[in-house]
């Protein structure tokens, strides 16, 4: 960036007279005595101030998204907005009324889930990342750098705040002969009598049928969400013993539009208790800040482990790229 260029080198005495911003960087860098300690001493520097105003501001944005109770996009609409619009009203209803009468109820509804969340997981992915960047050992970047959010041991990464994928846990479910969740809890509802609803679609009723079977306080209720959490417990811990399966996962299952290879720093969030509720660990601060500096504190990078190869069948290519993953699990007993 042309002005933080000029900034550094103003504070440097570097001359840059007669030079086009383009070539300011080049110039910079085959001068011997601007070293990399200097440059990461800016650059460290430079965030402080951005980062003091943002602390500043930060008891008063956790307070603000704490008030958020729900984390729903909307139905079966998910968080791809535009295309459900355009095939589930535009292309679907003819009727004038019908389109209106529907743009001030269910789509309401989905416009106002898709903004809150929307907005949640923008204001956390800031507080998270600049945990990591607080830490010394994490060099931060100035402003926005694509792909890029800080720099470990000099490697550069791309953070990823997440959630063990569902469809991840379904298949491992599976494969661990327990089988199909959303069959499971339509059979224990069905053995209780529990109303299973029609409407719904599967997605929204899975979770619509689980939330039903942990409020019951049946002996047999409560066996069945404790086995079911088990084996979900099971899984993660698995993948957190041997993490390249799921780091392989994520890449090749990351959404077409935005596919890229950077490395990339998965922090996977669990609760224990309740896994629905894992969205709200992106807001407990006091948490979050003393796990990843733990992590970061006892940091052994093994360069080796980091090496990661996937296949990404759009383009029938594979690609190869540096990745780390950090587990954080949170219990509520």
């Amino acid at each position: 960036r042309k002005a933080i260029m000029e900034e550094f080198c103003m504070l440097h005495n570097i001359n840059l007279e007669g030079l086009n911003s383009r070539n300011y960087f080049p110039h910079v860098f085959e001068i011997e005595d601007v070293t990399d300690t200097l440059i990461n001493e800016f650059i460290n520097q430079k965030y402080q101030e951005e980062r003091a105003v943002r602390s500043a501001n930060q008891d008063y944005l956790v307070d603000q998204l704490n008030r958020l109770q729900h984390f729903d996009w909307g139905g079966s609409f998910g968080n791809s907005l535009e295309k459900n619009i355009v095939n589930n009203y535009v292309k679907k209803i003819q009727s004038f009324d019908r389109i209106n009468e529907e743009i001030e109820g269910s789509l309401l509804s989905s416009l106002r889930g898709y903004t809150l969340n929307s907005w949640y997981n923008h204001w956390t992915s800031i507080i998270i990342e600049d945990l990591f960047k607080d830490h010394e050992t994490v060099l931060p970047t100035i402003g926005q750098v694509r792909k890029i959010d800080f720099f470990i041991n000099d490697i550069p990464f791309d953070l990823k705040v997440t959630y063990f994928p569902e469809q991840l846990f379904q298949d491992k479910l599976r494969d661990n002969g327990y089988g199909n969740e959303l069959t499971e809890l339509k059979g224990i509802c069905r053995k209780l009598d529990i109303y299973i609803p029609s409407d719904l679609k599967n997605k929204v009723l899975k979770l619509h049928l689980y939330n039903k079977v942990s409020e019951d306080q049946r002996g047999e209720a409560r066996e069945f969400i404790a086995e079911l959490q088990d084996q979900k417990r099971i899984i993660i811990e698995e993948a957190e013993a041997n993490p390249t399966e799921l780091k392989r996962w994520f890449y090749e299952n990351q959404g077409e539009a935005r596919f890229d290879a950077s490395n990339r720093f998965f922090l996977v969030l669990t609760n224990e208790t309740d896994i629905s509720n894992s969205w709200k660990l992106k807001r407990n601060v006091m948490f979050l800040r003393q796990n990843i500096h733990d992590h970061l504190d006892n940091l052994s990078m093994d360069m080796s482990s980091l090496e990661t190869e996937f296949y990404w069948r759009k383009d029938q290519q594979t690609y190869n790229c540096k990745s780390d993953i950090l587990f954080l699990k949170y219990s509520e007993l």
